[in-house]
């Protein structure tokens, strides 16, 4: 799992083409809200360490978050080979996430 915030985010075209599963975060180092929400991604996170983790430092302007409508941190994009699968907004446990994270480590495996 990640703990710093990417500050180069990739672009759009660049998360499209990754394979396998992937857990996008979008939020920031000072935001309360994700900060809470550190504890339990880093729960679920821990029985998934195949899945890649991209933490990324979203604000206004930045085109990742925008291309994903994202409006609220944290929001947790669940991507299995590139398409997003699901996405959690301020996630209050880590059984959601865990769920998620269990749906892409499998989507990514039948393709």
């Amino acid at each position: 799992m990640n703990t710093e915030y990417a500050e180069k985010e990739p672009t759009r075209s660049e998360v499209d083409a990754l394979a396998g599963a992937t857990l996008l975060e979008f939020g920031s180092p000072w935001c309360g809200y994700c900060r809470r929400a550190q504890p339990l991604i880093a729960e679920a996170m821990a029985a998934h360490p195949q899945v890649r983790h991209v933490k990324i430092a979203d604000a206004s302007g930045r085109r990742l978050g925008r291309s994903f409508r994202v409006k609220l941190w944290p929001t947790l994009v669940f991507l299995a080979d590139g398409k997003e699968v699901g996405r959690l907004i301020r996630p209050s446990d880590a059984g959601s996430i865990e769920q998620f994270l269990t749906q892409i480590g499998s989507s990514s495996k039948k393709g």
